[in-house]
């Protein structure tokens, strides 16, 4: 049999190259992954950074939109309180409006009424003096004479200054 020797086989040759390409590139290929590793690792704590500081911004946003909101919330329950109110107040102006309104129509009608009892009166009493003119005169002129006409009309102008008196008082 034949022997080969160590150098001859060629799978020694590959791992010597290979020992060879390691030492002599070995530390610049380890350094230059190791700085892409790190640039990479310095790009994500940056990105996780940003991410953690878009979230605090985010959860600040929205707890400041809650309060908004509850604030909102607060002033709307208040606006609607104050609407209930006025709108009560202005119902109970209306009804007293309303009341004070029939009560003043109320005595107009009174009014109104009084003034036609007082006219239908004042009516009566015209027609009545008329009626009581024409039948005194018509008994006058059938049987008084001379001397009751003298006498009549000496107690009218008696009685003038009172009658004048009671007119003035009315």
């Amino acid at each position: 049999m034949h022997e080969e020797s160590f150098f001859a086989e060629p799978r020694v040759w590959v791992a010597l190259a290979f020992i060879v390409f390691f030492v002599l590139f070995g530390r610049k290929l380890w350094s230059t992954i190791a700085a892409m590793l790190d640039d990479r690792a310095t790009k994500i704590r940056a990105e996780l950074d940003e991410a953690a500081r878009l979230r605090r911004e985010a959860e600040a946003m929205l707890k400041d939109a809650q309060a908004r909101r509850a604030e909102a919330m607060t002033e709307a329950k208040q606006l609607l309180e104050g609407a209930k109110a006025e709108a009560a107040r202005l119902a109970q102006a209306a009804a007293a409006e309303a009341e004070a309104a029939a009560k003043r129509r109320e005595q107009m009608a009174m009014d109104r009424i009084a003034a036609a009892e007082k006219a239908a009166v004042d009516e009566v009493r015209t027609t009545a003096a008329e009626v009581a003119t024409v039948a005194a005169r018509q008994v006058i002129a059938d049987g008084l004479s001379a001397e009751a006409d003298g006498r009549l009309i000496d107690q009218a102008i008696a009685q003038l200054p009172a009658a004048l008196a009671a007119r003035r008082v009315a």
